[in-house]
């Protein structure tokens, strides 16, 4: 049975060493080891699409006989663990979260797949061909219906009331927890974000290297408010009936923004099986593919002629009124470094 766990991705750090969990996805399922040959393909992917890769796989599999060895782990150690296979290629199709996607192609990581992506935005590709976002996905905060009055505005979540009830993800640490800081210096300037932060941190419960795990902490009210994505929030609320509302803070002036946070996905350079992997990427890209983004793994399709799903679940109804930043992550990439060692000083962290 295919079952990959549902948020490892948030679990890791960019240079972590956390285990890796591997399964193949037949037509019929089932688990095992990554098998060889040449009708087989090895995904190595941030985890958060396990459900619709099984069933999306499955289709794959049928038509094209080829069966998908799947490999999930933390979106920084999707691209650790490539790197340190780069002398025994082992992965076909890399998929994970920005700025690591591209860490891996500044690291030589990434071959041009070929495959024909101008349904995609430009802003949800690579210009030079190395990678191209599969599922798009957005930063969100998550709220308790046991905060009343309900925070809505980042000033609100500084109220003495909230004091040790609220928790985000690390950044440096987890792909959401980078956004919110992200966002907040988007939003206030670099040194305005840090300095809001720093004043969080008197009701910031602590460090949480796992976005994930936070979610069952606001929904038994352990906690009232903590970041999160709003695939992975959206799907907690549909399967596991998680008692919470997703929300995007606002500024003073009522304006509400987020962050674009895709699955992007690109071709391993020296790949044993680059053409099988070109083939899995041209499916997962395909119109009929992309209108299951929406319905089954609560995301956003990538293609300009797929319409969104806006039903009472959807992403598309989520984020409707706020306004998607999409950084430059290679920009982001450059300075990530320092800017994580600003935060840390800020905060004390």
């Amino acid at each position: 049975m295919f079952t990959p766990s549902r948020r490892l991705r948030h679990v890791a750090a960019a240079i972590s060493s956390t285990a890796l969990v591997l399964v193949t996805a037949t037509a019929c399922g089932g688990t095992g080891t990554a098998t060889s040959g040449s009708d087989t393909v090895t995904v190595y992917s941030a985890d958060g699409l396990g459900d619709w890769y099984k069933t999306e796989f499955a289709k794959f599999t049928a038509q094209t006989k080829i069966s998908v060895n799947y490999v999930e782990a933390g979106s920084g150690e999707v691209v650790s663990r490539v790197q340190k296979e780069r002398s025994n290629p082992q992965a076909d199709l890399v998929v994970t979260l920005p700025p690591f996607i591209q860490k891996a192609d500044e690291s030589g990581l990434l071959a041009d797949s070929g495959v024909d992506t101008s349904a995609v935005a430009a802003d949800n590709k690579d210009e030079g061909g190395k990678y191209v976002s599969i599922v798009d996905n957005y930063l969100s905060f998550i709220r308790s219906p046991r905060a009343t009055p309900a925070p809505s505005t980042f000033d609100d979540l500084l109220d003495p009331r909230f004091a040790s009830k609220i928790q985000y993800s690390t950044p440096g640490q987890a792909g959401d927890g980078t956004a919110v800081l992200l966002l907040l210096q988007h939003l206030r300037g670099q040194q305005g974000g840090l300095d809001y932060l720093k004043r969080l941190q008197a009701n910031n419960v602590g460090p949480s290297s796992s976005t994930g795990k936070l979610q069952p902490k606001v929904s038994n009210g352990e906690i009232m408010v903590a970041n999160g994505d709003v695939q992975m929030n959206l799907t907690s609320i549909r399967d596991d009936k998680s008692a919470f509302e997703v929300f995007f803070p606002a500024e003073a002036n009522g304006t509400r923004t987020t962050v674009s946070l895709p699955y992007v996905a690109g071709v391993a350079t020296g790949a044993p099986h680059s053409e099988n992997a070109k083939k899995l990427l041209e499916f997962l890209l395909s119109a009929d593919v992309q209108k299951t983004v929406g319905p089954d793994a609560l995301g956003v399709s990538v293609r300009s002629d797929v319409p969104a799903d806006t039903s009472a679940n959807s992403p598309a109804r989520a984020i409707a009124g706020v306004t998607v930043w999409r950084p430059d992550w290679n920009s982001v990439l450059s300075g990530l470094d320092a800017n994580i060692a600003a935060y840390q000083k800020a905060t004390g962290s």
